[in-house]
């Protein structure tokens, strides 16, 4: 049950209507009609801009629009009233028997707020994807929780996601690896490691040098690097991957699918996509322009391999295949997507760091001329955590070397505080996650109120259990508090499907904390008013008013899930 759909189907008939009896022109477009909450609960339950959107096309007044549909609209049974306001935005209050009926279908439905908006489309979210050189670092974090949480949103919003890792194996950077963890061979075999500038220096690779030991004793030792490069990069490769998949598990992120970039080389995977841009026209010899502002010192005017991206809205042609015949770094990223386009996905989600910010217009070009126009393509740049704790920034990991890691995060706040907080801002803005504020227990800390709500119905629920109170799914409302709570639960499923469109999990967090702050209000006045609390002298009654905060429990566990927190049922 959508009740904003079901209410803006009820406008769409009655413009209809209006169109048939002639008070309106043929063929106008409805897409832009909304049903939305007005920004003043004061003025009612809903409120839609039609008049507003429909005057100009129809050559109208606005205002002339809103009275005569104000009269469609007031024929419904679920409307009690409607009023014009302003220049001709109509708002409407409807029945109590509607937010009755509403808080009914919460708790007799399965999987209230989902939405068949996504048809079973395919859609690829690649998230996380760090290089597996490491242990995961704060930013990997964030981008982890996003793609996860936006996954799963998706999923509820009725479309067909796969969740998608890209080992990024097949550069120079696990070349550095391994020469960093045969340093650690040489330390476990008694020697003093060489931990030379451009290596990784955490401790984190002792254990795989120690490892690496047990596999090849000491037999590599006097071999030189062109012996053991190949086997003690994927040695160590794996192991990373490992430690990789260890830490997404402690996040509660599980991937479908890892895809490894060493398969695109020497597999004529690169070829077959640069072949499928060629057919089309898009590939050509040529010399590109030198960069803008300051000349690198480096740079000369050459012949290159090039992709015709301007053709699909970048701003300059990207090189593909240097001089020398080596492919640049975006002949890889090009198979790749190339890739997930023959697989059949509809649409692909990248989710990107911040310093990613020059990919988003040659990857979205890629992928447009690799399917002619058919997938889409959006990419979401995750932008930097500040950690803090007693007031000063978090330092390091010692572990690591040189940055925070995602263990140190959940190990410190725990994984249910971590992703949620990591969606209390759009991907899109810096977040300071202070683990002070994040585990203090106060309306300032959003996950604790949302908890807490949660863990007041069930709090309630024990206590009726105990009374032998019987479960009823029909409410009883006394209090404008109340239908406030239920017109919040009325717009989850708005919320799933603006959220899904934009992409935006962070939504659902905020719509979470919003519904927990009309619940405790509730809660509140229930302290000063007798007659509003859950529990009540009459079994009867006590049943009735337990289903509205049965409801609320039912909507905030959906929206946690979404986020990948599990709900608690007390407070410790």
């Amino acid at each position: 049950m959508n009740l904003f759909a079901d209410i803006r189907s009820l406008v769409i008939d009655s413009l209809n209507a209006l169109t048939s009896e002639g008070v309106l022109p043929e063929g106008l477009e409805f897409a832009n009609v909304a049903v939305e909450p007005p920004r003043d609960p004061l003025h009612g339950d809903m409120a839609t801009n039609a008049a507003m959107v429909l005057a100009k096309p129809a050559k109208a007044k606005p205002r002339d629009i809103a009275d005569k549909l104000s009269e469609k609209l007031a024929a419904d049974a679920r409307i009690t009233s409607v009023d014009v306001a302003g220049p001709g935005f109509i708002n409407l209050r409807l029945n109590e028997s509607v937010w009755s009926g509403l808080v009914e279908t919460v708790l007799s439905t399965e999987g209230y707020g989902r939405s068949e908006m996504g048809g079973k489309k395919k859609v690829n979210v690649e998230y996380v994807s760090a290089n597996p050189t490491g242990p995961m670092h704060v930013g990997h974090t964030r981008g982890a929780v996003f793609g996860d949480a936006l996954a799963s949103l998706l999923d509820f919003a009725g479309y067909d996601v796969t969740r998608e890792y890209y080992i990024n194996d097949g550069g120079a950077q696990v070349d550095v690896l391994a020469r960093s963890v045969f340093e650690r061979y040489r330390e476990a075999n008694g020697l003093n490691p060489e931990i030379a500038e451009g290596l990784y220096p955490g401790d984190y690779l002792v254990p795989v040098g120690e490892a690496l030991k047990e596999k090849y004793g000491d037999t590599l030792l006097d071999k030189g690097e062109q012996y053991w490069l190949k086997e003690v990069r994927e040695f160590a490769t794996e192991a990373m991957m490992a430690m990789i998949r260890d830490d997404l598990k402690l996040l509660g992120v599980e991937m479908d699918k890892f895809f490894s970039e060493k398969s695109l080389y020497n597999t004529g995977l690169i070829e077959a996509a640069i072949k499928e841009l060629d057919d089309k026209g898009l590939i050509y010899r040529g010399v590109l322009e030198p960069p803008k502002g300051k000349m690198p010192e480096d740079w000369e005017p050459r012949e290159q391999t090039l992709f015709r991206s301007t053709a699909h809205g970048d701003d300059v042609d990207r090189p593909i295949q240097k001089s020398d015949g080596a492919w640049t770094y975006f002949a890889p990223d090009i198979a790749y997507h190339y890739d997930k386009v023959q697989r059949g996905f509809e649409e692909i989600i990248d989710i990107f760091g911040a310093d990613h910010g020059g990919y988003v217009k040659r990857m979205k070009a890629a992928v447009s001329a690799l399917s002619d126009g058919k997938v889409d393509c959006d990419i979401k740049l995750i932008q930097l955590v500040k950690l803090f704790k007693n007031g000063e920034p978090f330092k390091m990991s010692k572990r690591a070397g040189t940055f925070v890691t995602l263990r140190d995060v959940v190990e410190q706040a725990g994984k249910d505080v971590t992703r949620f907080i990591m969606l209390t801002r759009k991907n899109d803005a810096p977040l300071d996650f202070d683990f002070d504020k994040v585990l203090e227990q106060s309306k300032d800390n959003p996950v604790f109120y949302v908890q807490y709500a949660h863990a007041r119905v069930h709090s309630v629920l024990r206590k009726a259990a105990e009374q032998g109170i019987s479960l009823s799914d029909t409410p009883r409302f006394d209090d404008p508090a109340e239908i406030a709570v239920a017109r919040k639960l009325a717009d989850f499923p708005r919320q799933v499907e603006i959220a899904a469109k934009g992409h935006e999990p962070h939504r659902i967090a905020f719509y979470l904390y919003e519904l927990a702050s009309d619940f405790h209000a509730l809660w509140n006045k229930g302290n000063e008013n007798e007659a509003l609390r859950f529990l009540q002298g009459d079994a009867a009654l006590s049943s009735a008013k337990i289903a509205l905060p049965r409801a609320v429990a039912v909507v905030i566990s959906a929206g946690l899930a979404i986020l990948g927190v599990t709900p608690a049922e007390e407070m410790r």
